[in-house]
């Protein structure tokens, strides 16, 4: 059975650090795309930073500067590395793997979210 499991959040002071992990040792991991989506509570789910199989990054506004999204395609792995955080990227954070073309997308599969918390 495929898995996706994300890891490493937690509580941080406004300013703070975290990266989170996210490990799907069940795909072929070279060839998806991953995304790293939040939720807060009341709010809409948001999709906050995507890496392509070729390593190509995106992300939303309101993270670019502060917020890295990066790939060990040896280790199977995806990261978050969130720098200067604020209390307005409290949210569960889910990793979601997808293989994209041009035109189309598979069925992704879904991390089970890991809780950050900033506030002081």
């Amino acid at each position: 059975q495929v898995q996706v499991v994300e890891s490493g959040g937690g509580l941080v002071h406004p300013g703070g650090f975290l990266r989170l992990s996210c490990v799907a040792p069940g795909l072929t991991f070279s060839i998806y795309a991953f995304d790293w989506y939040r939720q807060a509570p009341g709010k809409e789910r948001e999709l906050v930073a995507s890496i392509t199989s070729a390593g190509e990054r995106n992300y939303v506004d309101s993270v670019k500067g502060r917020f890295t999204i990066s790939r060990d395609n040896v280790k199977k792995t995806v990261y978050l590395s969130m720098n200067n955080l604020k209390p307005e990227d409290t949210a569960v954070y889910h990793c979601h793997g997808v293989r994209r073309g041009a035109d189309w997308s598979s069925p992704g599969y879904w991390g089970q979210g890991t809780q950050v918390t900033v506030s002081s």
